[in-house]
């Protein structure tokens, strides 16, 4: 079953997954980014499934947003928190590691709060918003970062389909000059021949 798009669209993933019931597949866990149209879809389609997020997909973004460098204390300590995210290996760890964050939160939240208003028009925004958006970003995926603690059949990232696709990509690159419908069919052959081994 292949499907091409030119997003992750809610209606799209809900009918995939949908498909993939009539067929017979029992979804027992999914392990996704975090999209909220996946997110969604999950929920109407597979309630009971358990939702793990993808550690590398946090670790990638609250990294890029954080910087190398952070200026302030908090920026760097969030960071040591988000560098140690893919050595939770145990629940003792989690709790640990947990903990901190929320040790970190009460440190610095009159400093995520703090905000800049422009004089002129009396607007305001939250001065240190790309830190916000990490800690929140971190904050809203916790219910589903460590379902793979429970269950070591959950992948804890999604980098297995993403080797996968990055292998196909490659493939792709060296026929760089193909028409749009002769790269669908290299695509279609490519997965068809996969599935065969």
């Amino acid at each position: 079953m292949i499907r091409f798009s030119d997003g992750e669209h809610y209606e799209e993933i809900k009918e995939d997954l949908d498909n993939l019931i009539k067929l017979g597949v029992q979804i027992e866990s999914i392990t996704t980014d975090g999209h909220k149209g996946i997110l969604k879809a999950i929920r109407k389609s597979v309630p009971d499934a358990i939702v793990q997020r993808c550690l590398i997909h946090i670790q990638r973004m609250c990294l890029l947003w954080l910087t190398r460098f952070p200026k302030h204390v908090a920026g760097a300590e969030l960071r040591g928190l988000v560098i140690m995210l893919m050595r939770i290996r145990t629940d003792n760890d989690r709790l640990y590691w947990t903990n901190e964050l929320s040790l970190w939160f009460e440190r610095h939240k009159d400093y995520l709060q703090e905000k800049t208003i422009n004089l002129e028009t009396g607007r305001y925004w939250y001065t240190h918003k790309l830190l916000r958006r990490s800690y929140f970003t971190i904050k809203r995926a916790l219910p589903n970062m460590f379902q793979y603690l429970r269950n070591s059949a959950i992948p804890s990232t999604t980098n297995g389909i993403e080797g996968f696709f990055s292998h196909l990509k490659n493939h792709l690159d060296l026929h760089r000059g193909l028409t749009v419908q002769h790269r669908i069919d290299f695509i279609k052959w490519y997965v068809y021949l996969s599935n065969d081994k």
